[in-house]
């Protein structure tokens, strides 16, 4: 009988609130040579009081600059082989529930001493992977992939929400339409038709 297989999932608290101004510009000048684009780099970094802003473009290059201190432990001090993550939300499976719980330990310790960063209380587990894996807003389960319940009434709600801005003339049909697209997109990597075509998203 094969072993029993679990998973590892993490969420950093509150990530781009928590960036250290001082620990990624030393990463950016570690990695970027021209000194005139470090300074400008600087100054939209310190333009923000505390952290970076979930909405600027650049925060996405700087969170990935930020957490690729991450991946670099983890793929190569921590020698993990199966290691995904998307933003602050990663995944690392394993056979072993034991060695999951000391991995966990050992990513708890680099993120508070190395980059300030810690564990959202709530959203750190190790679990079996055969009772489905939770995330990203998927659930994956015996080879399926679905939408998690709350990621689909949040949606349906939402779009109950848009269709009444939309006939009292606070969006246009354009961008309702714009909406709906994007979502789909994002369903579609989930074994969703029979939602879609009820959501009268199918093409």
């Amino acid at each position: 009988m094969p072993p029993r297989l679990y998973y590892l999932k993490c969420d950093i608290s509150k990530f781009f609130d928590n960036i250290d101004h001082g620990i990624l510009l030393g990463i950016l000048e570690k990695r970027i040579p021209d000194k005139r684009a470090r300074q400008l780099l600087s100054e939209i970094v310190e333009s923000n009081p505390q952290g970076i802003p979930i909405g600027n473009l650049t925060s996405q290059l700087f969170a990935n600059a930020y957490l690729n201190e991450l991946d670099q432990f983890v793929k190569r001090e921590l020698k993990e082989r199966y290691y995904l993550r998307y933003m602050d939300d990663f995944l690392i499976l394993g056979s072993g529930k034991k060695h999951l719980r000391e991995t966990q330990e050992r990513i708890r310790a680099f993120l508070t001493d190395q980059l300030k960063l810690s564990f959202h209380p709530k959203k750190a587990e190790v679990a079996p992977i055969d009772k489905g894996i939770d995330f990203l807003g998927y659930v994956l389960r015996n080879g399926s992939r679905r939408l998690r319940k709350s990621t689909v009434k949040r949606f349906l709600k939402r779009k109950r929400r848009y269709k009444t801005m939309v006939d009292s003339g606070e969006m246009t049909e354009a961008t309702y339409a714009r909406l709906l697209m994007a979502w789909r997109g994002y369903a579609r990597f989930a074994d969703s038709y029979g939602l879609l075509r009820k959501a009268g998203l199918t093409e």
